[in-house]
């Protein structure tokens, strides 16, 4: 698989990474854990060199499972995790002290079995935290060689304008893809004013983009999108006219309405690193054909003019959720 450079910070990653959430956490039960190392590990073997993973998702169970899965090829992966949940629960809701940020990153290191992090996000922007706080504390722990990287999640460009000032960020990650559109208005412009990477959570639309979910799906009692207002079955069932446009085009090109959209994300900017996450070995094997799949100016222009004319509904987070977005 081809590579890519997250912004200007010399972060070479590859085309599209691996987000690891759903084997631990959110999408109902844990993988099995033979079969969740299996994966990861096919992913590299895949060439897939960056992996996505948070001290949240379990909590701490899928920094262990990816710390036991990379193990035997650490020096050739990139691992990204994150620090800012009180005791790594998002229930209890953010906290990026500085000293929780240092105690938060060295046992993550001890859980991922290595001696540093390449790329450590703060999961959500802590308000009442000053963001030169937090940007301070990981310019420390990037001073001590623990930390390679600083990233942000899901915050405002007014955040990452101050964080960045003190400490360059490498990469925001947050939710981006064809029903989710946002981040063009405010945050790719400033993102490529301060050459920051772009590292799209989502990007299939937690699996709906995908083409198998429809308004008669049921999802486990434990999958979080059961709280989720865009996967009610109203608005499951009026969304459906975007995966359509998906499924029409990947007829086109002899490819899936997954590839087309992970393809589509990836011809917005160079510095653009999806990172679809699943539990299924042949959908990780579809996801990485989207990097060899080219869409053509024409392309592009079709399915943006038909994008534009459809209005996706309902939010995609609950009201806790909104709340800790674009801070």
């Amino acid at each position: 698989m081809k590579k890519r450079t997250l912004g200007n910070s010399g972060l070479e990653v590859s085309t599209l990474g691996l987000g690891c959430m759903g084997l631990s956490f959110g999408y109902g039960p844990a993988t099995e854990k033979q079969d969740a190392i299996q994966l990861i590990r096919t992913a590299f073997e895949s060439g897939i060199t960056f992996f996505d993973t948070a001290e949240a998702y379990g909590p701490y169970t899928n920094e262990e499972l990816l710390g036991e899965a990379l193990q035997p090829f650490r020096n050739e992966v990139v691992i990204a995790t994150k620090f800012g949940f009180k005791d790594g629960k998002t229930a209890l809701g953010t906290d990026s002290r500085p000293e929780v940020i240092r105690d938060v990153v060295h046992a993550a290191l001890k859980r991922l079995r290595t001696d540093r992090i390449d790329l450590l996000y703060q999961h959500r922007v802590d308000p009442n935290v000053p963001m030169e706080d937090v940007a301070g504390a990981v310019k420390e722990l990037i001073w001590e060689g623990k930390v390679k990287h600083f990233g942000m999640s899901e915050a405002g460009a007014q955040s990452i304008r101050k964080a960045h000032a003190v400490q360059p960020v490498t990469a925001l990650q947050s939710e981006y893809s064809l029903w989710w559109r946002e981040p063009e208005q405010e945050i790719l412009p400033t993102l490529e004013e301060l050459g920051i990477g772009f590292v799209p959570f989502s990007p299939l639309g937690k699996g709906f983009l995908t083409g198998k979910i429809d308004s008669k799906t049921t999802f486990d009692q434990s999958d979080y999108r059961n709280s989720v207002p865009r996967f009610s079955e109203e608005n499951r069932d009026a969304n459906q006219i975007l995966v359509q446009l998906l499924q029409d085009m990947a007829n086109d090109k002899e490819a899936t309405p997954a590839q087309v959209a992970l393809a589509w994300l990836l011809a917005q900017k160079p510095w653009i690193v999806p990172i679809p996450g699943t539990t299924k070995i042949h959908r990780l094997q579809e996801n990485t054909g989207a990097a060899e799949l080219t869409l053509s100016e024409a392309d592009l222009y079709k399915i943006n003019t038909a994008v534009s004319k459809i209005e996706v509904q309902g939010h995609r987070y609950n009201e806790s959720g909104q709340k800790m977005v674009n801070r």
